[in-house]
């Protein structure tokens, strides 16, 4: 009873996933880091294969809860949101920068596109953008 359970990520085949170039550079040092921690823990090192660990190398605890409301709060973050809440934030995201929706699609892993119009919302930035270009279309050369 209890314990972890790894399982495979629904769908059928892999996925990869882009990265911002600032993004690797930072899991690039965090690798680094892990090393050190690897090095560190000597024989005691559990190897689960996993990018986000506890220093030994297990599984991080549930105490993760603890630390994404010290990340909201550091970020004024006043809503009381889920880490899954992340997501429909980033699909987003994703459309205000001018993202297709196709290819949240895909960053988000989901096989339905309407899946991913159900993780996205209309902002004020859109519908603002909506009407610049309307406008755009209609009155200007």
């Amino acid at each position: 009873m209890g314990g972890w359970t790894f399982v495979k990520p629904k769908g059928k085949g892999k996925r990869t996933i882009a990265l911002p170039p600032p993004l690797i550079a930072l899991l690039r040092l965090h690798r680094e880091a892990q090393q050190a921690e690897r090095e560190a823990a000597g024989e005691t090192r559990q190897d689960w294969d996993l990018v986000w660990c506890m220093p030994d190398g297990s599984p991080i605890d549930t105490g993760d809860w603890d630390e994404w409301k010290e990340i909201l709060k550091e970020a004024d973050i006043d809503k009381d949101a889920r880490v899954h809440d992340a997501r429909h934030t980033a699909a987003t995201l994703l459309l205000e920068q001018g993202v297709d929706i196709r290819v949240v699609q895909a960053v988000l892993g989901h096989s339905q596109l309407s899946t991913t119009k159900r993780y996205t919302h209309i902002t004020e930035t859109l519908a603002t953008e909506a009407a610049a270009r309307l406008g755009h279309a209609l009155w200007e050369t």
